[in-house]
């Protein structure tokens, strides 16, 4: 892989586009330890261009995905902690009078960079939180009336805790689908945790990854060359009809109030590609979007409160109507 973002790749072909995404895979793999539906949700997200929502409780290496890829792919990461005092300027940033030049003077916030993760995106207020929905999807920030595109390429990665509610502003749907997928963390299995405890407390005095081993195996422009490849992946007008299909069926399943808007049949086809892509394929088959449907419709969907009265998930529901769309014959 070329790491020089002076001259980027190429688009390159289906095996070579693979090929570079296992490296950056093994690359994160190093810090990042086991979690591989996670590390591979994420290079979804990345290859088709879309922003993560990440859920799961603290400690579980959100933070250190979002820094460990960031090295591997030779890209800018910032964070920003929400809290219910940050207001928009802190995230886009604002204009400062400079006395000297007796002029405005634009300070740009941390939203310029290449990979933002927004911690506990739900901790601010709403008004907070519409700071990036222009970042998100239109690749700009308006400071004082004036436009500044962000570096390319740009992702946003928002974590949030389910557990705990007190204090939190829940996403508006808006919000919620401008994120191309939503990932679920869950708690490590044993011999992940193991090796993990170990690769922190051996001789090491602060709990902290040493991200030292990952080494930059992409750059900025390779990314986006990968992203353009993605984008050429064939999708079949069977296999595009059979993903409308999925998210108009959502529209009108028993126990599903609300469903997923035609974002969501383009989420469905977005991630697929880059499912392909991953696979080292340059054509979307059914399979593909069978396993990303769940990441990318299950915040797009609200159920009734019969069936949160009854304590089922939107994964559960989501596996009943998958069952049942009928797929296209391969």
């Amino acid at each position: 892989m070329n790491v020089d973002a002076a001259t980027p790749l190429t688009a390159p072909d289906a095996s070579a586009l693979g090929g570079c995404a296992n490296a950056i895979r093994d690359e994160v793999a190093k810090a990042f330890i086991g979690q591989d539906d996670v590390l591979e949700q994420v290079l979804v997200a990345l290859l088709a261009g879309g922003h993560v929502l990440l859920e799961g409780v603290p400690g579980l290496g959100k933070t250190l995905l979002v820094r460990a890829l960031s090295q591997a792919i030779g890209c800018a990461q910032a964070r920003v902690q929400f809290t219910p005092d940050l207001m928009p300027g802190d995230i886009s940033g604002h204009a400062v009078f400079d006395p000297k030049l007796e002029r405005f003077e634009v300070r740009k916030g941390p939203v310029f960079t290449n990979l933002l993760l927004a911690d506990e995106i739900n901790r601010a207020p709403a008004k907070t939180q519409s700071a990036l929905l222009e970042a998100m999807q239109e690749r700009q920030v308006t400071i004082e009336g004036k436009s500044f595109p962000l570096p390319p390429p740009f992702m946003c990665l928002a974590t949030q805790n389910p557990l705990e509610l007190e204090g939190t502003y829940p996403l508006p749907e808006a919000q919620l689908d401008r994120f191309l997928l939503k990932v679920l963390i869950g708690y490590p299995g044993l011999e992940d945790e193991k090796r993990m405890v170990a690769a922190v407390s051996d001789g090491r005095v602060a709990a902290e990854f040493d991200l030292a081993r990952v080494m930059p195996v992409a750059s900025g422009g390779d990314i986006q060359a990968m992203q353009q490849a993605t984008a050429a992946v064939r999708v079949d007008p069977a296999v595009l009809d059979y993903a409308v299909r999925i998210a108009a069926a959502t529209r009108k399943w028993p126990g599903i109030a609300l469903g997923a808007g035609p974002r969501g049949s383009l989420a469905l086809v977005r991630a697929a590609r880059a499912q392909a892509a991953l696979a080292g394929r340059d054509f979307v088959t059914p399979d593909d979007l069978r396993s990303i449907a769940k990441p990318a419709l299950r915040h797009r969907i609200a159920l009734a409160p019969e069936l949160q009265i009854e304590g089922q998930s939107a994964d559960a529901v989501l596996h009943a109507l998958l069952a049942k769309v009928e797929a296209p014959r391969q």
